[in-house]
């Protein structure tokens, strides 16, 4: 299907206008129409070629999120009108050890990336959420139950999101706990809103002094000036 999209045709050339044919609906596919798509500093690190492995055309974007249009016959998870997300994956070996696990990230063959990856068992690239649609194995779709107007926000949380969750997860972050996040940028906001929200006493650390207040309103319950010398003196003593 013929797809609008911005791709960067090289690491010298900005993103410009660029049309791509997504494949057919296969019968455990899901189509989407983009509604959002978050901006990741890795798309930029990928589409100026500053990681060395870049395929162009390059069209970025792993923060998706929008509305089915179809499904493949086998899907049941998910129908036509539904709200539904993917990130930075989109389809792995689904057989070994890892994958059995519900662990495709580290998938022993190599992961397929939602863009710039070559599709699993193919040779083309694929190509991200910098597009009109979007067609992706059921496997790597998300169902998104926030209302609609709230989806811009939705987008990040599935690269920015789910990179802090994680680690905050894992180790049973909430009540009791003391968490530090360093740097309130696209990652640290989001980590100071997670820990905040798991119930931990979240403490921000900022060479900025212009974004404690930011990060007082994020949820943080201390913030470090890590410039201004007597503060982490203060927390020594």
């Amino acid at each position: 299907m013929a797809t609008k999209a911005y791709a960067a045709q090289s690491a010298e050339t900005p993103l410009a206008p660029f049309e791509i044919d997504r494949r057919t609906v296969g019968a455990h596919d899901v189509q989407i129409d983009i509604l959002y798509c978050g901006v990741c500093h890795s798309d930029l690190h990928q589409a100026r070629g500053e990681w060395g492995n870049t395929i162009y055309p390059c069209i970025p974007g792993h923060e998706i999120v929008g509305r089915i249009t179809a499904v493949g016959d086998d899907v049941t998870k998910f129908k036509v009108g539904d709200i539904a997300g993917v990130g930075c994956m989109v389809d792995s070996c689904q057989h070994c050890p890892s994958c059995e696990d519900d662990l495709e990230q580290y998938c022993e063959n190599g992961f397929t990336g939602t863009y710039n990856g070559h599709a699993f068992g193919q040779g083309e690239n694929t190509y991200g959420g910098y597009s009109d649609r979007i067609v992706v194995k059921d496997d790597f779709v998300l169902k998104v139950s926030h209302s609609e107007e709230q989806l811009a926000a939705v987008a990040p949380l599935l690269c920015a999101g789910i990179t802090t969750w994680s680690p905050l997860r894992h180790w049973g972050a909430g009540p009791g706990k003391k968490v530090g996040i360093v740097g309130i940028g696209g990652l640290g906001h989001m980590g100071i809103k997670l820990a905040h929200a798991l119930g931990a006493h979240t403490v921000a650390f900022t060479t900025s002094e212009s974004k404690k207040a930011d990060a007082l309103k994020l949820g943080a319950d201390e913030v470090i000036v890590s410039k201004n010398e007597e503060a982490p003196a203060r927390r020594r003593r």
